[in-house]
């Protein structure tokens, strides 16, 4: 399920719950890592308290305020799947910043006690420190609240200020309302965003062990291949003359024995003290062969016919192999093996970039990767006896980079952004700030932003009969401060807002333009897209396996908006769509009431159009059919790429041709790995999908370019697997047919073979 949606699902039966359950118990009891263990503990608790909260009814999974006695804007702790835990995020025992700053106070370490005094004179200044520093952190929205209380205060808003006091008082000794203090003001998102902190780059680096498998045969090049070398020296003095001499053919020296027995000795410390390479132990490899031979030498045991068959067999082939010690190709052999076995690991390269991140600031991204993953100085050497030259791997900088901080555009052209869901991670980041300047203050733009970045931590709710999930605007703070929105520098709030959506949505379809918006970034795009009021919605992906056949009324708009810019072009003619019957029928339902008082607005026109365009049974039900009426939702709407096209006004770079080529590649590379896999649908999906996105640019071209694509299409299907041209083979029919102003039959079907291309069947697809 996607917790990001604003859908229904089919369900809200415990037994979803109880298998979380049972999955966190078997990892608890059979994991063999501790940590992991511990983590799937605290997870059978939450899932525990589900089962017990909905049991007891404290719990109404589906609405919008599913933990009683708490109102809708309490950040609830929420857990996979959108089962709300029954606890509040800014609940639970008080937090080590709680403690100090009571301390600080005078007054017991209770929250309701830090509630009051903060309404006090002291404890009001404290407040207004902050402001004026930023020197603060917001890790839930709750806590921005007391903080907005005392700028409402000094504002002269007094009985804003009380109103929100009320508000918050009956919750006062239960969550947590101050904000948590910090070194310095956050980072300006507007010209740098990081993916990751130093902080984070520290635990992660922290994290990687030693590879076994590496050190292993380091410890083979640098202890075993040279001890093995002493050991066939020894007994190579034993050997005869000429190029067929055998080892005990000549007796050995006096001596012999007792430089024999040296060797056993050392061997076990060195077995002792190196314990990752195991070959050695083992009686049928070379090493062990001749070590065993010379233990029963040494211990004035002669050899049986076998074992001495065995002795004369290795130290053949080991001198066939490699030569006699000694010689040039055995010397330039173990000079090779030695420099590979002197290189640093890469865990000790590791420890050198830690000492490096060590003195930056911690909670911040990097300004500058370079300095960090150089190679080992000079004087780093002489700390850590690391080879000065030495190369930080490129797994160790690609660690670093992701923590670089630089614009987001930056961050995509360097790899450091590689999807539309990381790209998603980071731009709340931008709309924090972005929305935050609407507010004429700047203390309360700082603490408006901060607010926001927090709130979008919040995680969805699973939700039932089309309600919505909280917005940042219904928080009682946010809507305390609400009329200080106002012009910003000359310029209307809006036209900011729609600068930055215009961006993101152009970064978003260049960088990544066969795949869909991913919901976190539709979210983000509605939010600014409300704030300039653009009058054009986005709309999110729905899951499958809980829909229930509603769509909201926003989505019939934005099939409108796709029909005003795609009305005659091939992708209308491709899908079959008639724009003229949408806007009518989104005339028609304009305005119209909810199906029942108080309830979601919805669209039964949308959604008959839907299941009538996918064949769907009234009384059928399965995810196979949910995804085909979903399908088309996208397919009429085109999943945004309109509304950011007509409305919005994006125009990618390198051009929409170039964009549809991508989008073809893809749909080849995708096709490609059908052949053979035993569970082919989702990636028949997703390259449905990916040509989807390639109409959409397709049918945005002049009909030159159009047509100059659509001839080079065959091209690039001949640089992949014949089998690739075999399963295409349909749907290039079919494209060719529909540019050509021919159609498909009802059934998808046309003369030739051609095929309309979709993702979603309820049979058997005929690509597999």
């Amino acid at each position: 399920m996607n917790d990001n949606a604003e859908q229904q699902p089919l369900t809200a039966a415990p037994s979803y719950a109880a298998a979380q359950l049972a999955k966190a118990f078997t990892t608890a009891l059979s994991h063999q890592d501790a940590a992991t263990r511990r983590r799937a503990e605290q997870r059978g608790q939450r899932w525990r308290a589900v089962l017990a909260g909905m049991a007891s009814g404290r719990l109404t999974v589906g609405s919008r305020t599913p933990v009683a006695g708490l109102p809708a804007w309490v950040t609830p702790e929420v857990v996979r799947g959108g089962f709300a835990t029954g606890t509040a995020s800014a609940g639970g025992p008080l937090q080590p910043y709680e403690i100090e700053t009571a301390r600080e106070f005078g007054v017991p370490a209770e929250r309701g006690a830090l509630f009051a005094h903060c309404l006090t004179e002291p404890g009001l200044g404290r407040l207004w420190d902050l402001l004026d520093s930023g020197h603060y952190e917001i890790g839930v929205p709750e806590e921005a609240a007391l903080l907005t209380v005392a700028w409402l205060v000094r504002y002269g808003a007094r009985d804003a200020a009380l109103e929100l006091v009320a508000e918050l008082e009956p919750f006062a000794e239960r969550l947590r309302f101050l904000p948590r203090p910090a070194d310095g003001p956050a980072a300006d998102p507007v010209t740098a965003v990081h993916r990751n902190t130093v902080s984070d780059t520290v635990d992660t680096l922290v994290r990687r062990r030693p590879n076994t498998a590496v050190e292993t045969q380091r410890e083979a090049l640098a202890v075993w291949q040279p001890f093995g070398d002493e050991l066939l020296v020894h007994w190579l003095e034993t050997a005869g003359d000429g190029p067929d001499g055998r080892v005990l053919e000549v007796a050995p020296d006096a001596d012999w024995p007792e430089r024999g027995a040296a060797l056993l000795d050392r061997y076990r410390t060195l077995a002792a003290r190196h314990t990752l390479c195991t070959r050695h132990l083992s009686p049928k490899e070379n090493l062990g062969i001749l070590r065993g031979a010379l233990d029963e030498t040494v211990a004035g045991r002669p050899l049986d016919a076998r074992r001495l068959g065995l002795l004369r067999h290795a130290v053949a082939s080991m001198v066939r192999r490699r030569g006699l010690p000694g010689s040039v190709p055995h010397t330039d052999l173990r000079r090779r093996q030695a420099e590979q076995a002197a290189l640093p690991s890469h865990h000790a390269l590791a420890q050198v970039v830690l000492r490096r991140l060590a003195v930056l600031p911690q909670e911040t991204g990097i300004a500058e990767v370079a300095p960090l993953v150089g190679a080992v100085s000079e004087e780093e050497s002489r700390e850590t006896g690391l080879p000065a030259g030495a190369a930080v791997p490129p797994a160790i900088r690609q660690v670093v980079e992701a923590a670089l901080s630089a614009p987001i555009g930056t961050l995509v052209e360097r790899g450091v952004v590689p999807s539309a869901e990381v790209l998603a991670e980071l731009v709340p980041q931008l709309v924090a700030a972005t929305t935050a300047q609407a507010y004429r203050d700047e203390a309360l733009r700082t603490l408006m932003a901060a607010n926001y970045r927090a709130f979008r931590n919040r995680r969805s709710l699973l939700l039932l009969d089309l309600e919505r999930q909280v917005r940042v605007e219904e928080l009682p703070w946010v809507l305390a401060v609400s009329g200080q929105r106002a012009a910003v520098t000359g310029k209307p709030d809006g036209d900011g807002a729609l600068e930055v959506l215009r961006r993101l949505g152009e970064l978003a379809v260049q960088a990544f333009p066969v795949t869909i918006l991913p919901n976190p970034l539709v979210c983000e795009f509605g939010v600014l897209a409300r704030s300039c009021d653009l009058g054009a919605p986005f709309v999110e992906e729905l899951a499958a396996d809980i829909f229930m056949g509603a769509f909201g009324p926003k989505f019939l708009t934005a099939a409108r908006i796709a029909g005003e810019l795609l009305g005659g072009t091939l992708y209308e003619r491709y899908y079959g769509i008639d724009y003229d019957a949408i806007r009518d029928l989104a005339i028609a339902e304009a305005g119209t009431a909810p199906a029942r008082p108080g309830g979601p607005r919805t669209s039964p026109g949308f959604a008959r159009l839907c299941a009538e365009r996918a064949g769907a049974a009234s009384d059928s039900w399965s995810v196979a059919a949910n995804g085909k009426v979903i399908e088309q939702a996208q397919i009429l709407t085109t999943h945004n790429l309109a509304t950011l096209v007509h409305r919005v006004g994006i125009a990618p770079q390198p051009g929409w041709a170039g964009l549809a080529h991508r989008c073809f590649a893809t749909v080849c590379r995708l096709t490609a790995r059908v052949e053979g896999n035993r569970w082919p649908l989702s990636t028949i999906k997703d390259a449905a999908y990916a040509w989807r996105q390639m109409l959409f640019h397709l049918s945005l071209c002049p009909p030159e370019e159009q047509r100059r694509l659509l001839a080079a299409l065959d091209e690039e299907v001949a640089r992949h697997a014949p089998h690739v041209a075999t399963r295409l083979a349909p749907a290039l029919a079919g494209l060719a047919l529909t540019a050509e102003g021919g159609s498909f039959r009802a059934d998808g079907t046309a003369e030739g073979g051609a095929r309309l291309f979709l993702g979603w069947s309820t049979g058997g697809h005929w690509m597999r």
